[in-house]
């Protein structure tokens, strides 16, 4: 089974409240093989929400409200559904707090990204589960 943003399967739940849609993905749900994933909504953050990125080991929104914990709840609730459904790989959406993997948004809001992984993708990684982003698919 195969973990995926569950933005990139339609569902609108980014921060705008829109979704990233991959019609792969949403193939690849349809069929079974993979199960859509939402650390954000898994915390209780309400669609729409402030942006929020990483900041010297939190996450901020762009309001400047620390949202770590939140984000952290979240992150380790999808961890224990992917643990539990025997996930081996997972895809994520590029460059989010939770989800990114390999490069996040610096914490200025001003679009610019550096190298990095997203909380939840931390997670995933130190359980030897395989992370790629919908850039790789």
């Amino acid at each position: 089974m195969i973990v995926v943003s569950a933005c990139l399967a339609g569902v609108e739940c980014r921060y705008n409240n829109t979704s990233h849609t991959i019609p792969k993905i949403i193939e690849m749900v349809k069929t079974g093989k993979a199960i859509p994933i939402c650390p954000e909504l898994l915390a209780g953050l309400p669609t729409p929400r402030p942006p929020a990125e990483q900041q010297k080991g939190s996450i901020l929104s762009e309001n400047g409200t620390d949202q770590t914990a939140d984000y952290l709840l979240g992150s380790t609730i999808a961890l224990k559904i992917a643990l539990l459904i025997h996930c081996k790989k997972a895809i994520l959406k590029s460059n989010s707090p939770t989800c990114g993997c390999g490069t996040i948004y610096d914490g200025t809001f001003s679009g610019r990204l550096i190298t990095g992984d997203g909380l939840f993708t931390k997670l995933l990684k130190e359980n030897g589960i395989e992370v790629c982003t919908e850039k790789t698919v």
